[in-house]
C-alpha cells in the first residue's frame, strides 16, 4: 500500500511514514522509499550550497575583474548568495565542512560564467580559486 501511495502522493506518503514512526508501527515503514527520500533531501541540501557558490564565486570574480562595471545588482547578489549559504549552514552545521570540496568543484562553472557575463576569456580568470573559505563566505569581504 504504501509503495504505491508513495508513487501517487509524495506528500501524503511522508504523512503516513512519519503516522507510523509516531505510533511505533515500524514494520509498516518503507524502509526502502524513506532512504531513498532521506538520502535525496541531503543531496538537496548540498547541490543548494553548490549552486549558491557557483554564483557567489562567478560575481566576486566579476566584481575583481571588471571593477568600472560593478553595480548595486552584482553586490546584492554577492550579499544574498553569502545569506543563503550561511542560513543553510546554520541550519545544517554539518554541512560545513563540505564547503571547501564545494568551492573547488564550483570554481570552474563559475569562470565559465563570469566569462560568459562579462566577456573576458575564462583562461584570463585564475585556474584555481584565489580566496580562502572564509574570505569568500565573508560579508565585509570584496575583492580588489
Amino acid at each position: 500500500m504504501s509503495g504505491n501511495l508513495y508513487e501517487t502522493d509524495r506528500a501524503a506518503w511522508l504523512t503516513q511514514q512519519a503516522d507510523f514512526l509516531r505510533a511505533g508501527q515500524i514494520g509498516l515503514i518503507d524502509q526502502e522509499h524513506l532512504l531513498e527520500e532521506l538520502e535525496s533531501e541531503m543531496g538537496n541540501y548540498r547541490h543548494q550550497i553548490k549552486n549558491r557558490l557557483r554564483v557567489l564565486l562567478a560575481h566576486l570574480l566579476k566584481w575583481k575583474y571588471q571593477p568600472k562595471q560593478r553595480s548595486s545588482s552584482w553586490r546584492g547578489t554577492i550579499r544574498n548568495q553569502r545569506q543563503s549559504i550561511e542560513s543553510v549552514i546554520e541550519d545544517n552545521p554539518s554541512l560545513r565542512q563540505t564547503i571547501s570540496d564545494a568551492i573547488q568543484k564550483t570554481y570552474a562553472p563559475a569562470v565559465r560564467l563570469a566569462a560568459d557575463d562579462t566577456g573576458i576569456e575564462g583562461n584570463d580568470f585564475p585556474k584555481t580559486c584565489e580566496w580562502s573559505e572564509n574570505e569568500i563566505l565573508d560579508e565585509d569581504f570584496w575583492p580588489e
